[in-house]
């Protein structure tokens, strides 16, 4: 068997792990990431950044890499509802005067380059199948298997759970559930090209949601969302049928360009938020905090925390008393819930069946409320990376 030492290792390589293990390389630790999946393979998403994901791309240095890849500008964002709509324009500030919406293939490669760039090793084809305890019960490490079948074992001071919605590691070091949602949709999402759109558009009306959200080589993603029964079948009829119920001006937008790609559907779950640390493990992304993709903003939070995380490793690690590492621990964690309850709540409702186009305006202004609080935070965030010096032996 394999044994490699480091610092920390990541298990998971997209958004949330890569960011994460980007940052913390960045900061002079011994970084290891492991994936299960094939280096720069496709995973379905809404694509689309809040503003919060933007500032952190931006203050990271990675913007202008995601404007070279061809990821266009969105400057509006367009809401329809039943019989109106609205225009809000993005306006500048805090250092960017639009949002992107990456494909996946563009963003989690860029991230983890980043993060091979920093000095972080990464692996893929690399399935996590046990969580190591030392003797007082600490996490200590992980073994897996690797793409030519070998077990290796590898030993760290912390584990990073960036594995997702169905976290391997949050599963076995036990996270607590602290809340679970009520309300899960159905989704099936397509790629389009020919799409005549000039921003991000959402579509809400009672029993059926879209949203247009222009990417990467010209094509636009476009999702159409229900209760889980109505979108089981899968099919394209039950798309377009859904995408006209949504909004028939959008649909005839859409349906006049041309499909790409397969249809992909999503059936959903309730969503749910777990306590994201304990003694030696640390979880972002989906795997401590996962929630319907109604609200668009899984990705944000996911580079949200990858910070807020890192952050409390790095002063965790240079930490003389164990006793300060979990209080860095419990401030990441105290701080995540405060960006993280309000999103969560009113997503749940949006993603719960019953509320009347009377009621979405004010959900939507609640929303937007909490995003400028998560916002606010994130633009005054000092620069990274902080000043640490190298703590380990590093990764052998």
């Amino acid at each position: 068997m394999d044994v490699h030492r480091c610092d920390v290792v990541v298990v998971g390589a997209r958004a949330a792990g890569a960011a994460t293990a980007m940052l913390l390389a960045q900061a002079g630790l011994d970084v290891t990431v492991v994936d299960r999946s094939r280096e720069g393979s496709d995973t379905l998403s809404t694509h689309a950044l809040m503003r919060g994901g933007v500032i952190q791309l931006n203050r990271w240095g990675l913007l202008d890499a995601i404007r070279a890849a061809g990821t266009p500008p969105v400057r509006r964002t367009t809401f329809h509802y039943t019989g109106a709509s609205t225009v809000v324009d993005i306006r500048p500030g805090d250092g960017i005067d639009a949002l992107y919406a990456p494909r996946r293939t563009v963003l989690d490669p860029l991230l983890a380059d980043r993060a091979a760039a920093a000095g972080a090793d990464l692996h893929y084809r690399f399935a996590v199948t046990q969580i190591l305890r030392d003797e007082g019960g600490r996490v200590s490490g992980v073994v897996g298997t690797d793409r030519r079948g070998r077990s290796t074992t590898i030993r760290a001071r912390v584990v990073v759970g960036a594995d997702g919605l169905h976290s391997v590691v949050a599963d076995q070091v036990g996270a607590l559930v602290e809340r679970t949602g009520a309300g899960a949709g159905g989704y099936l999402y397509h790629y389009w090209s020919g799409v005549e759109t000039d921003g991000y558009e959402w579509v809400f009306r009672p029993g059926a949601s879209a949203g247009v959200i222009p990417t990467d080589d010209g094509l636009t993603c476009v999702f159409v969302g229900s209760t889980p029964a109505r979108v089981a079948p899968g099919r394209e009829s039950v798309y377009r049928t859904l995408l006209e119920a949504a909004s028939p001006s959008v649909a005839s937008r859409i349906l006049a360009g041309r499909p790409q790609g397969r249809l992909r559907r999503f059936l959903g779950r309730p969503g749910v938020m777990r306590r994201p640390w304990g003694p030696g493990w640390v979880l972002v992304g989906d795997a401590g905090y996962w929630k319907d993709p109604i609200s668009a903003h899984g990705i944000t939070d996911a580079l949200r925390d990858a910070e807020l995380a890192a952050g409390a490793i790095i002063r965790g690690v240079r930490a003389p008393e164990r006793s300060d590492e979990e209080q860095q621990m419990r401030d990441y964690h105290d701080l995540r819930n405060r960006l993280s309850d309000d999103l969560f709540s009113i997503t749940d409702r949006m993603a719960t069946p019953g509320w009347t186009d009377d009621d979405i305006g004010g959900i939507l202004r609640s929303l937007s409320a909490a995003m400028a609080d998560e916002v606010t935070l994130l633009a005054g965030l000092p620069p990274w990376p902080p000043v640490i010096a190298t703590t380990g032996a590093g990764c052998r």
